[in-house]
Parts: structure tokens; C-alpha cells; sequence
């Protein structure tokens, strides 16, 4: 497939590593020489300076060939213009735009991105989505992530086994004889930064991240399992009032009624803006920082604080800051995870939420082929969480999944079917139109879209 990237920021890098490491053409775009130079070096892919909407610039991109071009400029109007241009003068098929002002995607104008208009065939808005993500951890307290899937049917749950875990030590495949009511399946473990795609004779061991699927009926028992009986936050600190904390408090006004959040930020200007368009959210207005600021917000009878401001180090030390002074459990915004990633669960934060990685999870989305309906990417893409449909003509229908010759570091989870879910076992067999939920290691993802694609045969 041949890609055009348009931004060579974190986004659009992340993409192009995702892309390239699958032996994709990929071309990207942007006006800083520093980053074009810096994503050629590093990855197998084409580098342009220049203007990311210059029909010029497009042309020697070889968008006329493209299959798909995602624009993440760090300008709207920039990713519009490139999406009408690519799509006007050289007829590409695909193209996703990253959209941040919310003015935009107003329902009020929701036929403004269509073919007739503006032709972008997916938007992706990085502050709903990271909001969203953030509110989903909130579900699960004790996780440090979650992911809904198969209409909300199936979890993907991250848990840190701590020294009490019931089941560490103890082999995978034990685990169903040992614990007959845990009714999971582990699909991967990062032991310290080291990702594992575990079989049947692994174990978890304490300080070990571990992932698994589950029903979502059985959540509550799988996470007592794992050592986590944490009771869901009932108030709420917001650290930061940018785009990402005022959809979170609207998210949680909306959803939540249980709730009480409040919402620290800086600008006295931003503040009013907030106060005014929230109803049942406390705004003060202050530097999150700020001791005799977080006692006023209550922050010692807080179940979570979220800091989510433009800073990585300010939400590095207000969440730190916040737990000190009485705060259960820390959710924290950190952009650059390549320098603060490794640093921040061994400090005290609960849950690390990446922008980036949340992004590229929303526009792999789009760009997996086959009957996929849903892509996650783990930990910067070594693997990625995926739910798709099983075709009559499918290589893993009919047979039990133990006789399934699957790709390397490729786990199925669980059968979604009908109004059942079927966590997987070597002896589950899958039937056509099951969704499955699985894990694949980033070098396997090319082969899984090909066992779900339609074959030209079946018709």
C-alpha cells in the first residue's frame, strides 16, 4: 500500500514507523527540514519538505499512486486543503485528517466533511479520543488501561501485578484449572520495558503489566483476582481545563451523574470560558501545583486526579503532587513517552495516557484491511489489540483454534457470537461472522488482515 503522510510531528511519525515496519511505501511531508531528516534516518520511508497541501509538493509525494493519505500538520486548514487537493487532483481513495478545533465538528455543520464539500473520509479529533480514554480507565479503577470492544461486550484490561497478586507465579495454563471462576485470557505481559506475547507455560511475576481479555460481565471478579478491588472515583480533580479536561468534565457530566469533578486551570480567561459551559463542575482557577490550590479542591478525599495539561512535567508533578497530599490513584497526559515512559509507573503514577499512540490507534483503524472493525496499539506498537469478523472463507473458521496455524506472537482471546462471549480455548472453534478478539505482534498484523480478507473465490 502506498502511503502519504502529511506532518512529520509525534503522530505522524508514529504512523509512518507502523506503517513502514509492514513494508508499506510511505512518503511524508513537512516544513521542518529537522523532522523530515530525523524520520528518514530512523525509518525506511520517504521524507519531503514542503508544504503539506502544495498540489506540487503532493505530486512529488506520489499521491497519484496513493492509496490512502492522513494528514496530522499541526494546522486544520493545513490537513483540509491537502485532503481536497489529494482528493481533486489526484483522486486518492482514502484520506484521514487530523481535525482539533471543535468548531468544525459541530453537529450543526456535520455535512461540512463529505464528498460534495470538504471529501476527508474519516476525522480523527485527538482531544475527544484521548477524553474518551480517560473516562473509560475511570470505569475500571485499578487498570491502567481499557479497552472496549464488540460493542462493549468484550474488555481488554491492563493490570499491574503487585506482590499480593493471587496468580502470579503460577503457569498460564494452570490458571483455569487453579482459578475456575477466572474466566480470562492473558495476552500479553511487559516485564520491566520488555514485551512479552506469553504462551502456556509463562508466569507473572510482581511488577510485571499485564494484559488480558475478559467478558465484560466479569470484570469485577477478574480484577479481585488480580489483586485489584479498588471502588470506582466519586470525585475527581482535572488538572489542566485545555480541550482534553473540558471534554472529560463534559464526558463525565453526561455519562456520570454519580460524579463530582473539578477542574484546575491557570488561565483566568480559560477558566471563565469553563465555568460557563460546564453545570455541575467546580472551576478554580490557579496553578495545579499549587498546595493551598489542591487543598481547596479537596484533594485529600479524591479518589483520582487527572492532569492533563500541554506540560508532560507539570503532569508528572502535579499527579505526584496530588498523591502525596491524599489522592488514591493518578491518570497523567505525557506526550513524549520516549523520555518520561519508562520513569513514571516506577514514581507513583497509576496510568499513563499518550496521545499519540491513542491517535495512531484511531487512524490504524482505517487503514487495516480485511474485515477489521477495531485496532489498538499497545505500548508504542508492539503489538496491536484487534476485533474482527471471521468469513465463511476464512482460514480460522470451522476448526478448534488449537489446529489453527496462527502467525507468530498471535493470540485469540475471545469469540464474540451472537450475545455470547466465548473466552478462548484450545478447543473453541470459530464459525462464520464470529468477531474475534485478538493480540498480534506488529510483525504479524499483515498476515491476520490476509486471514480475514475476502478471497476473490468465495464469489
Amino acid at each position: 500500500m502506498k502511503v502519504v503522510i502529511c506532518g512529520a510531528g509525534q503522530v505522524g511519525a508514529n504512523i509512518a514507523r507502523y506503517l513502514a515496519t509492514e513494508n508499506n511505501d510511505v512518503t511524508v511531508i513537512d516544513r521542518e527540514s529537522r523532522l523530515t531528516k530525523k524520520i528518514s534516518d530512523t525509518l525506511d520511508v520517504q521524507a519531503l519538505v514542503g508544504h503539506a497541501s502544495s498540489p506540487t509538493i503532493l505530486e512529488q509525494a506520489g499521491a497519484a499512486d496513493a492509496d490512502l493519505l492522513v494528514a496530522v500538520t499541526q494546522s486544520d486548514e493545513v490537513n483540509m486543503v491537502a485532503c481536497q487537493v489529494a482528493h481533486s487532483l489526484f483522486s486518492v481513495p482514502t484520506k484521514i485528517a487530523r481535525i482539533r478545533n471543535q468548531s468544525y465538528l459541530r453537529p450543526i455543520w456535520a455535512d461540512l466533511f463529505s464528498r460534495e464539500n470538504i471529501p476527508i473520509d474519516h476525522v480523527i479529533s485527538p482531544e475527544i479520543e484521548v477524553a474518551r480514554a480517560i473516562a473509560r480507565r475511570l470505569q475500571v479503577p485499578g487498570a491502567f488501561e481499557m479497552i472496549p470492544l464488540a460493542d462493549g461486550m468484550v474488555r481488554v484490561l491492563g493490570v499491574l501485578c503487585a506482590d499480593d497478586c493471587p496468580i502470579i507465579n503460577t503457569p498460564l495454563r494452570q490458571l483455569t484449572s487453579l482459578f475456575p471462576d477466572l474466566n480470562i485470557e492473558v495476552v500479553a505481559i511487559v516485564r520491566g520495558n520488555r514485551p512479552i506475547i506469553p504462551d502456556a507455560n509463562d508466569q507473572m511475576f510482581p511488577g510485571d503489566e499485564v494484559y488480558f481479555v475478559a467478558d465484560s460481565r466479569h470484570v469485577g471478579r477478574a480484577m479481585a483476582a488480580f489483586g485489584h478491588e479498588e471502588s470506582e472515583a466519586r470525585r475527581i480533580v482535572i488538572i489542566g481545563g485545555g480541550n482534553v479536561g473540558l471534554f472529560l468534565a463534559q464526558e463525565i457530566e453526561a455519562n456520570y451523574p454519580g460524579v463530582t469533578a473539578r477542574i484546575v486551570e491557570e488561565n483566568e480567561d480559560r477558566a471563565a470560558y469553563i465555568a460557563q459551559t460546564l453545570s455541575r463542575t467546580l472551576v478554580l482557577t490557579g496553578d495545579g501545583l499549587d498546595t493551598e490550590l489542591l487543598e481547596e479542591a479537596n484533594i485529600g478525599v479524591t479518589e483520582t486526579v487527572v492532569a492533563v495539561t500541554n506540560d508532560d512535567e507539570v503532569n508528572i508533578l502535579a499527579s505526584l503532587l496530588a498523591k502525596k497530599h491524599g489522592s488514591q490513584r493518578a491518570v497523567t497526559l505525557v506526550n513524549n513517552t520516549d523520555v518520561y515512559g519508562s520513569l513514571i509507573t516506577g514514581l507513583g503514577v497509576d496510568a499513563v495516557v499518550s496521545p499519540r499512540a491513542i491517535t495512531a490507534s484511531g487512524i490504524l483503524q482505517h487503514v487495516r484491511r480485511g474485515r477489521i472493525k477495531a485496532v489498538h496499539s499497545l505500548r508504542d506498537g508492539f503489538a496491536e489489540i484487534i476485533e474482527a469478523e471471521a468469513l465463511d472463507t476464512s482460514s480460522l473458521v470451522n476448526m478448534p483454534i488449537k489446529d489453527i496455524r496462527l502467525p507468530v506472537g498471535v493470540i485469540i482471546g475471545a469469540v464474540v457470537r451472537g450475545d455470547d462471549v466465548i473466552i478462548a480455548r484450545p478447543k473453541t472453534v470459530i464459525r462464520p461472522h464470529d468477531r474475534v478478539i485478538l493480540l498480534s505482534a506488529s510483525a504479524s498484523v499483515k498476515k491476520i488482515e490476509k486471514m480475514f480478507a475476502v478471497r476473490l473465490e468465495f464469489f
